[in-house]
């Protein structure tokens, strides 16, 4: 038996390392000891809230031997390797989905496990979920009768398809769409039924990426397990979630809702003609009712914490732990026998894609950049390295991973990899440069981590470019830093914030506090700085569940902030490059700031109009209610602060919920006057190249 608590290292400190460090606070008999990542900086800030250690290598960490246990949460490429040597060094190992790119590579890992004696198990976390075990036990019970079908469906939006970030790895390839959703579904058919026998395949609703090529959106794949016909559906296009499991059988029919952890049982009963089709209807309201009632207690209670995505892993760590405690086998659906299997599934459906279409030649050539961009790969960042591009200009683009939307442009656009949190990376990356924009952000939930990630960085880009000499820092701040809470108040860039920015949301409080920091910079120091501050942008590549506009429950359904009848500050994403481009080279800007908002045009009902008569998707679009949020958010605050001890937890004042709202309208005339932009100015223009051209639903 193992000496316990069991200790746990994160190899990784990417999205996904957030959900298993919570979840292991919750599993008895274990302790979160290390976190690993290339990326220093983010394993430190992970390892910093679990008391944890931090390392920079694999090497660094197996030679702490700080470690029985480690889950390996990196890029799917690196499992086999990782996996293989944490087991050659005598620790377990839970591999994040896909466990390998190929039913070969899992088998390696399989072998490795078993010459270490070690355990290596499979992160198929919705096996976990409560209503798929309950699914499981309907189904050995016979209730269902003889089940001759099975649909598996994974019908929800990936965003990043339509508006990046484009470097993710289930984007570099179309099969790694398949590899990256497949495991999930394909689990759930091994699990239920034994190994897949894929007969087709077919591929639909491709979409174009910045430069290379097209990725498929829908995925429609036919298979045989034993006597039971199984269909595959992935579909990633703006859809309405449906994740789903459907057994259908002789004696009855049921339902697995995955994304909200519900079970339907439809059954045959035996009333009459007249009232059996009343008891059924009756029978399924009943549960639906029943299951709605319950989620919404357990998610008002842990504050969302046991989402079933949350309960999907919390079951997960308790079997594979209570497996490894206790020195026996883990569950079959974790482990890497059964992982295996899908892998081989997952295999022969790759087997049938098509053969890629030819890739036109890329041109020769090695740029020679003068301009950095950071935060290039984003939005606002591949339209203006488009747009400088087209202005003959060589961009050298500043990004966290390998790959980036530019593969048409090697000739013109050089991508290096650094962390902006990196002050010898940055002055490498500013290397013969004149001109550097920073358009980089972060996502933080505390203050301590926005002065760290966001207001930090932007002060070691900037520090960073006095040392190396660059002509000019452009800098993108937000409007969101304004109180637009009055109607009354006409805002120009004259209008300052609030002197204290503690009652604020942290995004808009982390970008002013980065403009005082600059400023700072360019009184005190000479940095020659000047600040852009975009509206609500919107246009090709940008989202359709757009949080600027209000809160979006899908992307069918929308609550406006505020009631939705005042004029929003849109502004279209090619006139926001226009204007940072001519920030490069006009004169008598530096220290200046401008506020780039588009010409006064449409409300959020308008807008919403608009997408309904040019798409033909008619939104649902409710008022939000900005006092009743901000009351709701201060009894969420209580709770955080006492119930879940959460010190960093931060509460926007009223003001700051109707500012949400772009209440108070602003002049975008200084723009105009001294950087000569002309925001687009005809309503239908704005409406086709905002709406109609831009892609929204991704088909």
């Amino acid at each position: 038996m193992p000496n316990l608590p069991l200790r746990v290292g994160l190899i990784g400190a990417g999205y996904i390392s957030s959900w298993h460090a919570a979840t292991l606070a919750d599993v008895a008999d274990t302790r979160l000891t290390a976190v690993c990542d290339t990326n220093r900086g983010a394993a430190e800030d992970l390892a910093a809230g679990y008391g944890a250690r931090a390392f920079g290598s694999v090497a660094e960490l197996l030679a702490a031997d700080l470690c029985d246990v480690v889950h390996i949460l990196t890029p799917p490429q690196t499992h086999l390797a990782l996996a293989i040597e944490c087991l050659g060094a005598g620790l377990h190992v839970l591999i994040e989905k896909p466990v390998g790119l190929s039913a070969p590579e899992v088998a390696q890992i399989a072998e490795a496990a078993q010459a270490a004696g070690k355990v290596a198990a499979a992160g198929h976390n919705f096996l976990a979920l409560p209503s798929y075990e309950k699914l499981k036990a309907v189904q050995a019970s016979g209730r269902l009768g003889r089940i001759s079908a099975a649909e598996i469906k994974w019908c929800f939006p990936l965003p990043p398809l339509r508006s990046g970030p484009f470097s993710l790895w289930l984007l570099r390839a179309p099969q790694n769409l398949l590899l990256e959703i497949g495991p999930h579904l394909y689990a759930f058919a091994q699990d239920l039924f034994g190994p897949i026998e894929i007969q087709h395949l077919e591929l639909g609703m491709p979409i174009a990426l910045p430069g290379d090529g097209t990725r498929p959106q829908s995925w429609r794949i036919l298979a045989r397990a034993g006597h039971v016909e199984i269909t595959f559906t992935i579909s990633l296009v703006e859809s309405f979630d449906d994740r789903s499991v459907t057994l259908r059988g002789s004696s009855g029919m049921a339902r697995l809702d995955m994304g909200r952890d519900t079970l339907q049982l439809q059954m045959e009963n035996a009333a009459d003609i007249v009232l059996n089709p009343l008891i059924g209807e009756m029978s399924l309201a009943g549960q639906r009712l029943a299951g709605g009632l319950r989620n919404a207690a357990v998610q008002f209670v842990s504050l969302n914490q046991k989402s079933p995505y949350g309960l999907s892993f919390r079951g997960m760590l308790r079997s594979i732990y209570g497996a490894i405690a206790r020195g026996m086998a883990v569950d079959p659906r974790f482990s890497i026998a059964s992982a295996t299997e899908v892998m081989r599934a997952i295999d022969a459906t790759l087997q049938r894609m098509p053969a890629p279409a030819s890739v036109p030649a890329v041109p020769k050539g090695t740029p020679a950049p003068r301009i950095l961009v950071i935060g290039g790969t984003g939005f606002l960042g591949r339209g203006l390295t488009r747009a400088l591009v087209e202005k003959g200009q060589d961009v050298r683009v500043l990004s966290r991973g390998q790959g980036g939307p530019f593969a048409d442009l090697p000739h013109r656009v050089e991508m290096v990899s650094a962390s902006p949190r990196d002050p010898e990376g940055l002055r490498r990356a500013m290397s013969g440069i004149d001109t550097v924009y920073n358009l980089a952000k972060s996502d933080d939930k505390t203050w301590e981590d926005a002065l760290r990630n966001d207001v930090g960085v932007a002060v070691a880009v900037a520090e960073a470019a006095l040392d190396a000499g660059v002509g000019r820092l452009i800098y993108t701040g937000t409007i969101a830093s304004y109180d637009m809470s009055d109607p009354a108040r006409t805002i120009t860039e004259d209008t300052g914030f609030a002197a204290d920015m503690a009652d604020r949301n942290l995004y808009a409080r982390s970008k002013a506090e980065c403009e005082v920091r600059l400023m700072a910079l360019h009184r005190d120091r000479g940095l020659p700085l000047v600040i852009a501050r975009p509206g609500i942008v919107v246009g090709r590549g940008g989202p359709l569940q757009h949080w600027g506009i209000g809160r979006w429950n899908g992307p069918g359904a929308v609550k406006i902030w505020g009631d939705g009848r005042n004029i929003l500050p849109f502004v279209l994403v090619d006139d926001v490059s226009d204007a940072l481009v001519a920030m490069r080279d006009a004169d008598g800007i530096l220290g200046q700031t401008f506020n780039l908002i588009g010409e006064p045009m449409l409300t959020g009902r308008d807008y919403f109009d608009a997408i309904h008569a040019q798409l033909g998707a008619r939104i649902l679009v409710r008022s939000g209610n900005l006092t009743g949020y901000f009351l709701f958010d201060g009894l969420k605050y209580a709770l955080k602060r006492h119930l879940l001890n959460r010190k960093g937890a931060v509460r926007g004042s009223l003001k700051d919920w109707k500012s949400r709202a772009h209440l108070s309208p602003f002049d975008n005339s200084k723009a105009k006057r001294m950087l000569g932009w002309v925001p687009e100015s005809d309503r239908a223009a704005f409406v086709r190249k905002s709406i109609t051209e831009a892609n929204l639903f991704g088909f």
